[in-house]
């Protein structure tokens, strides 16, 4: 019974035009596109942050061997 209420299922078109109006109807028109500029910048800083870490991940092994070579 407990695993017939969990489970969603696959989402079909009809279900996210629900979600859609849903959202359309709690944030208004206006705020939608502040919200997805607010999320675009925040996947951005993301991906940025992500980009130096690699950078620094990747850079390490390049200055024990400059360290170890004098």
């Amino acid at each position: 019974m407990v695993s017939q209420l969990l489970f969603i299922g696959p989402l079909g078109m009809p279900e996210i035009t629900v979600i859609a109006l849903v959202i359309l109807l709690l944030f208004g028109g206006k705020k939608i596109p502040e919200l997805m500029r607010g999320l675009g910048k925040g996947v951005s800083q993301f991906k940025k942050g992500m980009n130096e870490i690699e950078q620094e991940i990747n850079a390490e092994p390049e200055q024990k061997e400059q360290i170890q070579n004098k």
